[in-house]
């Protein structure tokens, strides 16, 4: 039971110290002059993608890439079929204002690109510089499409990063920055040991557990933001927070995580997970494509089939 319940705190401090350190990162750099759109395409996307780089870089430097590797396929699968098919059960989202298609190609050829690496049998620091090069190129492509939305007048939308308070005092940010920069590696830490620990009390794998437990618990954040959006109507901020999600997990955090320490791929990774996350991820073409809302039926069937997957991974 100890163990459940130190999962349970490694979780929520990590959850709140990495909403501390985005709200935190925001405003400083507001503060000292960094545009506002530099700071919603960088800081806000790494920084609400901490707790899975912080406990995969963890877990590749203790000795379990298993969980590394689990945390960012099982978050992808997460993302779509938990993700969107739960808050589908709480309101329809309506997508047919949404323009994703881009995002969504770029965020297919992140998986293949993904996938393709992992079939070499090793993320070494070579495969972390190759997924970090294209998250560079993601982010230039993104800057320049933002840039040109700016210039035909369309700057609001973009003005408004995530927890961004004009009028926060210096000292709440560095408050802010202080908590989020020490909770991280904390609950990273207890939350790793506890997962590990368990898996072995219940003869379980390290991946499956990375697979499962960590990668829901990691996934938390989008889940709360894809309830809000879809008890307000906005399905593009929805879609758009899922596949922002995934690309950054698939590019930046097995990037980084592999440069600070190789990570084994698990064979059966690349039997049955892998095409899991990707055919989860070609799901959402109705949607992108053809403008077909997510509705409640919807909600049920994506949800059902992540309730059966998490079944098939614990059998």
């Amino acid at each position: 039971m100890a163990e459940w319940l130190y999962a349970s705190l490694g979780l929520v401090i990590l959850l709140l110290a990495g909403d501390a350190l985005v709200k935190g990162a925001v405003n400083l750099s507001l503060r000292i002059g960094i545009p506002a759109l530099i700071v919603s395409l960088t800081i806000v996307a790494f920084g609400t993608s901490a707790p899975e780089l912080l406990i995969s870089i963890t877990a590749a430097m203790e000795g379990v890439p298993g969980i590394a590797l689990g945390n960012v396929v099982g978050s992808n699968t997460a993302n779509i079929l938990m993700v969107l098919g739960i808050p589908a059960l709480l309101a329809r989202m309506h997508t047919s204002e949404c323009d994703s298609r881009e995002s969504f190609l770029l965020m297919i050829g992140a998986s293949v690109l993904f996938i393709a690496l992992c079939f070499i049998g090793r993320f070494t620091w070579i495969s972390g510089l190759v997924l970090l090069a294209a998250l560079s190129g993601v982010l230039f492509h993104s800057f320049h499409k933002a840039r040109a939305h700016m210039a035909m007048g369309e700057e609001d939308e973009l003005e408004d990063p995530e927890g961004a308070d004009p009028d926060m005092p210096w000292w709440k940010i560095t408050l802010y920055i202080v908590l989020g920069l020490i909770g991280l590696p904390l609950g990273a830490d207890l939350l790793l040991d506890s997962a590990v620990t368990i898996a072995r009390m219940f003869d379980i794998s390290e991946t499956v557990i990375g697979l499962t437990m960590v990668a829901v618990g990691t996934s938390l954040p989008e889940l709360a933001t894809t309830v809000m959006a879809a008890l307000r109507r906005q399905a593009d901020v929805a879609l758009g927070n899922v596949i922002g999600s995934n690309m950054f997990n698939l590019l930046a955090i097995i990037g980084v995580a592999s440069l600070v320490s190789p990570i084994p791929v698990d064979s059966a990774f690349l039997r049955f997970d892998l095409w899991v996350m990707l055919g989860a991820s070609l799901l959402l073409i109705p949607f992108v494509f053809f403008k077909i809302d997510i509705t409640r039926s919807w909600g049920v069937l994506l949800s059902a089939a992540y309730a059966g997957y998490i079944v098939l991974v614990l059998n």
